[in-house]
């Protein structure tokens, strides 16, 4: 869905920020990745300290979770576009944590760590960078990124 000049370029910068969160927990699912090809650890130079803080502190992913939801995507006198990136952020960042604990819980101890286990975290890890870099892309356009499933359910969250 498209509604060009609905949104400002501030507008479009705020609603890509969120999409910080599924970036960050999506990284521990690329350390095989990057234990494999040591060159892409250049890429994490820009978001060291960001992953410093948010991996380091105790609850800092569940407050800043909290934040997100309950003062932006709760909050009717932000604009739609913001809430709603803000929420399909929110609903990435759920389908990672619940992918870790299906991995960790119930898949690791069948599959061991062997090249299977390898390849569902490098999947994983891929397919976040993907909707990540396409969620940004299209906000930055000022487009609303229509991930198929998910975005579905952000409308269903949030009514006009």
């Amino acid at each position: 869905m498209t509604w060009r000049g609905s949104s400002t370029p501030l507008d479009r910068v705020y609603a890509s920020l969120p999409y910080l969160l599924p970036l960050l927990d999506g990284i521990p699912f690329g350390q095989v990745l990057f234990a494999q090809f040591p060159v892409l650890n250049a890429l994490l130079l820009p978001i060291t300290p960001l992953l410093a803080i948010y991996h380091g502190f105790p609850f800092a992913s569940l407050i800043i979770f909290f934040a997100v939801f309950l003062l932006v995507v709760r909050n009717d006198n932000i604009p739609y576009f913001i809430r709603f990136n803000a929420m399909q952020a929110i609903l990435l960042s759920i389908i990672l944590a619940l992918c870790g604990i299906v991995l960790n819980l119930a898949l690791a101890p069948i599959l061991g760590g062997g090249l299977l286990m390898q390849t569902l975290y490098n999947v994983i890890f891929l397919g976040t960078i993907a909707a990540v870099v396409y969620s940004i892309a299209q906000t930055a356009m000022g487009r609303f990124a229509e991930i198929p499933t998910l975005s579905d359910a952000v409308y269903m969250q949030l009514p006009r």
